[in-house]
């Protein structure tokens, strides 16, 4: 079969081939006229896969009018077998973006495309769809990519590594700079704050020549963080927007270019601006993939009072016997308790966005981080009960944001290190960034017997294969993030067996 590296190698090299439209039933104009600026300088993205088709991502910027624009979807590099041509909508309400959704193709196999506008044609992507009865499945989990901190290198290594979806958990684009330095480029722009804004910040990390190519080469699977709109913002509550409303404008600014940005199906952008993230992908009976949102509807953490912030450890939670705040919302935590029973599979990979184990932190053992799960410990709970309902046959919570990496015994009781292991987590280091507070992390397995790993030294990402019997996964460490060139290495290499909970390492 043709590999992803030799197509990202012999991409550039094929020439345009002349495109037959198909004929036009909408009011959009039609691109015939030539352009003299590249209209996908933004590349081309893929996402949602499934064993009949996928969502092909690509955006037309600087449009003065809604545009059609074509697309092929091949069986072959070549793209001599064509299984899909024709036309699809760039609004120029959605700044250009084309979110097409592939249907009625065959399932487990490699699929090729490309776009056609003005007389210019993108780079080849290429994504495969699920394959009916998948025996195994090869994930990246990654997070926290800082312009400024590194070079995004890590992708490459997923490309060589034949990543067949990458697991994108949160602050994908950072609103802002943090820290001294060493800073490797700079955003060249002020903070974000209106849509215009945003669209640029976007438009600028795709301008990565790695990220660019993963996009091409693997489909993503997004949800989102902080970072995307500002720092330690939850629902309508501002990190450090002073004014209210202005937030809320920012907020519904940055949610749009979000969605406008990521290989999203069009149907996640609801009328009233929300950008429902919370979903389920699964590959047959061998993995289902709830992808949950831990932002948007997050409620004020009952640890912390109303005149206060959570922006950093508190000494103990005062209310911690009363039953309130949510991480997911009620209306997602429903949601989930009916994904994770619809359909069974070997292995229930939850991707959410943060550390979801207790933490006991060096200030004494009823020190908590609130903006962790630790400050919706009930929370905790009805997400435990909701896989326990559902007989869940092994369940992984998958995570970022606290750019380290960690293995992680999940606990009904972390209280009783002796008790029953429930489930795994795993979560993955920035994949450029700074290192985490080492003040905070370093004692964390001393005072946490459940944490079997923790690494806060190196930036990077974990590599997943999923197969029947098992998951085996490595942490990959980035060399350098002050290198274009950097490579990675495995830092720690681990093992989950079917029906035994916990990692092995």
């Amino acid at each position: 079969m043709f590999g992803r590296r030799q197509l990202l190698q012999r991409a550039a090299a094929l020439a345009a081939t002349q495109f037959l439209v198909g004929p036009l039933h909408a009011r959009p104009a039609a691109s015939r006229a030539r352009t003299a600026v590249d209209p996908f300088a933004l590349g081309v993205a893929s996402g949602e896969p499934a064993a009949d088709g996928f969502v092909l991502w690509t955006r037309i910027a600087g449009l003065n009018e809604d545009r059609l624009v074509g697309y092929e979807i091949a069986e072959d590099e070549g793209f001599r077998r064509i299984a899909r041509r024709g036309n699809a909508l760039a609004p120029l309400a959605r700044g250009g973006a084309v979110h097409l959704e592939a249907r009625g193709l065959k399932a487990g196999r490699r699929y090729f495309y490309r776009f056609h506008f003005a007389g210019a044609v993108s780079r080849t992507g290429t994504v495969a769809t699920i394959a009916a009865t998948p025996a195994q499945l090869r994930l990246a989990l990654t997070s926290c990519q800082h312009w400024e901190h590194g070079w995004f290198t890590a992708y490459r290594d997923m490309i060589a590594n034949d990543v067949e979806a990458v697991l994108q958990v949160g602050d994908y684009i950072y609103e802002r700079s943090f820290g001294r330095g060493p800073n490797v480029r700079s955003f060249g722009a002020p903070d974000p704050q209106t849509l215009d804004d945003y669209r640029a910040r976007h438009a600028l990390y795709r301008g990565d020549p790695d990220l660019a190519a993963a996009h091409a080469a693997m489909p993503f699977l997004v949800s989102w963080d902080d970072h995307e709109v500002e720092n330690d913002y939850f629902a309508d509550r501002a990190g450090y927007t002073g004014d209210p409303h202005a937030f809320v404008r920012r907020r519904a600014a940055a949610y749009r270019a979000y969605f406008e940005h990521m290989p999203l199906r069009p149907s996640v952008l609801r009328p009233d601006g929300e950008v429902r993230l919370y979903r389920s992908v699964n590959w047959g009976e061998l993995a289902a993939l709830h992808i949950l949102d831990t932002r948007q509807y997050r409620t004020p953490s009952i640890c912390v009072a109303e005149d206060e912030t959570a922006d950093g450890p508190i000494a103990r939670c005062a209310r911690a016997g009363k039953d309130g705040g949510s991480m997911l919302g009620p209306a997602q935590e429903a949601w989930f308790g009916q994904a994770a029973a619809a359909r069974p599979a070997r292995w229930s990979l939850v991707t959410q966005q943060t550390l979801f184990s207790r933490l006991v932190l060096p200030a004494g053992p009823d020190s908590l981080y609130s903006q962790f799960w630790d400050g919706y410990a009930a929370s905790r709970t009805r997400l435990l009960d909701a896989l326990d309902t559902a007989k869940t046959r092994n369940a992984v919570i998958l995570g970022g944001d606290v750019h380290s990496f960690w293995l992680n015994d999940v606990k009904r009781d972390f209280a009783r290190p002796d008790g029953a292991t429930v489930a795994t987590e795993i979560v993955t280091s920035c994949l450029a960034s700074h290192s985490g507070p080492e003040a905070l992390f370093g004692p964390a397995p001393a005072l946490n017997p459940h944490v079997r790993f923790r690494d806060n030294a190196n930036a990077g990402y974990v590599l997943l294969d999923v197969q029947g019997d098992r998951i085996e996964g490595s942490l990959r460490a980035v060399s350098s993030l002050a290198d274009p060139l950097a490579t990675c290495r495995a830092l720690r290499a681990f093992a989950i067996e079917d029906r035994r909970p916990g990692a092995l390492i």
